[in-house]
C-alpha cells in the first residue's frame, strides 16, 4: 500500500509496506528545481555527445596523412570545440541559478550556495549478477530475479530524490545496498564489466569507471550536495529555520569531508581532494553565516556587549569567507569554480567584515555617549552639592550673626 505526499512541489511516492521500494519524486513534475535539473541532465548529455565527436575526430587527424583531410577535421574539430564551450557556459549559468534553490519566503534573506546533483546513465545490472550468482554460488540465478529488480528500481529511483528527508534517505538506502553487492559480488580480483557512468556536477563532463568505488562516491556526493539544497531552502526568518539550515549544511560538510578521506583517484574534478576542500570549507562559512542571523535574530538589547558579541559574529564570517575566497583562486579550481561562486563569496566576505566595523563602531560610539553623559551628570550633582553648601554656610553666619547680637 502506498500513499503519495508532496515535498516542495516534487510529488513522490512513499510506500508503507517495509517489503516494497521507496519512489522517487515524480521526473516530469513541473517545478522550478525538477526544469533545472532537467536542463542539466540534457546538456550533459549533449556535452556527451560532442565529446565522442571530438575524440573521434581528433583519433582521425592523427591517423590521415591526406592534407584535405586533415583541413575539413581541423574545421569540424573548431566548431565542435565552440559547441562545448558553449554548452559549458549554459550549465554554468545553470549552477549560477542559486535562487531556484531558495526559500519561498517574502522575508529577505541572503541566498546560500546550493550544489546540484550529479547525473548518471541507466545501467543493467541483471545479467551479470546472475551470472556471478550461477558462477560464485552454484545457484540459479533466475530465482533471485525479483531481488535483483528490486534493487535495480531503487538506482532508478535514487537519480530524481525529493528535497526532504524522504530523498536522504533513499540515497543512504541505496549507498546501504552497495555496501552489501560490493562484498558479495564485486571481487577484487574480477570485474563484472560494467561501467558505471555519472557527470560532473558543474561543469557536465561524463566519467566512467568500473568499480563500484565510484558508484558509492558519486551516491555520496549527492547526499552532500542534496543536504546543501535543503539547507538553502529553510526559512533563516525564525529560529527553527536557522536551526534547521545549521544541521543541513553541517551534515552536508561531513559528506564532503569523508568522501575527500575515504574515496580516491576520482575521474571526476567535482570528486577531486580541491574540489571537496573548497566545499567543506564552504559549508562551513555558511553554517557560520547562519549563526550569525540566529545572533542578530535572538539578541533584543542593543547594549555594548551584544553590540561587541554581533562584531566578533561577523568577524568571523569574513575570515572564513575570505579563506573559501583564496582557496578558490588557486589551480586547479580556479578555472573550474562558478564565477558566480567566486564573486558572491568575495561579496559576502566584504559584507561581514563592513558589518563587524559596524557594529563595533555603534559599540564604541554607544560607550562614548554613555561616559560623556556620566560625566555631565556627574558635574551637575557636584555643582548641585556645592551650591547646597553654600547655603548651609549663609544660613549658618545668619544664625550666628543672630545668636551674636542677642547677646
Amino acid at each position: 500500500m502506498t500513499t503519495e505526499q508532496e515535498g516542495d512541489g516534487e510529488s513522490f511516492v512513499q510506500p508503507q509496506d517495509s517489503g516494497s521500494v521507496r519512489k522517487g519524486c515524480d521526473p516530469f513534475a513541473q517545478t522550478q528545481r525538477s526544469k533545472l535539473q532537467h536542463r542539466r541532465a540534457r546538456i550533459n548529455q549533449q556535452i556527451n555527445k560532442e565529446m565522442r565527436m571530438r575524440a573521434g575526430a581528433e583519433n582521425l587527424f592523427r591517423a590521415t596523412n591526406n592534407h584535405k583531410v586533415k583541413e575539413t577535421v581541423a574545421l569540424e574539430l573548431s566548431y565542435v570545440n565552440s559547441s562545448l564551450q558553449l554548452l559549458k557556459e549554459e550549465l554554468e549559468e545553470l549552477n549560477s541559478s542559486v535562487e531556484v534553490y531558495q526559500n519561498d519566503s517574502e522575508s529577505i534573506s541572503v541566498p546560500m550556495i546550493p550544489l546540484g546533483l550529479k547525473e548518471t546513465r541507466e545501467i543493467d545490472l541483471t545479467v551479470p549478477l546472475m551470472d556471478v550468482i550461477h558462477e560464485h554460488y552454484y545457484e540459479d540465478g533466475s530465482q533471485f530475479e525479483k531481488e535483483i529488480k528490486e534493487f535495480m528500481d531503487l538506482r532508478q529511483a535514487m537519480r530524481t530524490p525529493t528535497r526532504n528527508e524522504a530523498g536522504l534517505e533513499l540515497l543512504m538506502e541505496y549507498y546501504s545496498q552497495l555496501y552489501y553487492l560490493e562484498n558479495r559480488f564485486f571481487s577484487p580480483s574480477k570485474n563484472l564489466g560494467i561501467y558505471f557512468h555519472w557527470y560532473d556536477s558543474l561543469t557536465g563532463v561524463p566519467s566512467c569507471q568500473r568499480a563500484l568505488a565510484f558508484e558509492k562516491g558519486s551516491v555520496l556526493f549527492n547526499v552532500g550536495a542534496l543536504y546543501t539544497q535543503i539547507g538553502a531552502r529553510q526559512d533563516r526568518s525564525t529560529v527553527e529555520g536557522i536551526d534547521n539550515a545549521i544541521d543541513a549544511f553541517q551534515r552536508s560538510a561531513g559528506a564532503f569531508n569523508y568522501l575527500k578521506e575515504n574515496f580516491s583517484n576520482a575521474p571526476s574534478l567535482d570528486m577531486s581532494s580541491a574540489s571537496l576542500n573548497i566545499l567543506v570549507r564552504l559549508m562551513i562559512a555558511q553554517v557560520q553565516e547562519c549563526i550569525f542571523e540566529k545572533v542578530m535574530l535572538t539578541k533584543t538589547k542593543h547594549d555594548f556587549l551584544t553590540q561587541l558579541q554581533i562584531a566578533q559574529e561577523a568577524a568571523k564570517v569574513d575570515d572564513i569567507y575570505a579563506l573559501v575566497y583564496q582557496t578558490m583562486l588557486q589551480p586547479p579550481v580556479k578555472d573550474y569554480i562558478p564565477f558566480s561562486w567566486t564573486a558572491m563569496v568575495q561579496v559576502k566576505s566584504q559584507h561581514f567584515k563592513a558589518l563587524s566595523h559596524y557594529h563595533a563602531a555603534i559599540a564604541l560610539a554607544n560607550t562614548a555617549l554613555s561616559l560623556k553623559k556620566r560625566k555631565m551628570n556627574m558635574k551637575r550633582s557636584s555643582c548641585s552639592f556645592m551650591s547646597q553648601y553654600q547655603r548651609d554656610l549663609l544660613l549658618m553666619s545668619c544664625y550666628m550673626t543672630m545668636k551674636n547680637d542677642r547677646n
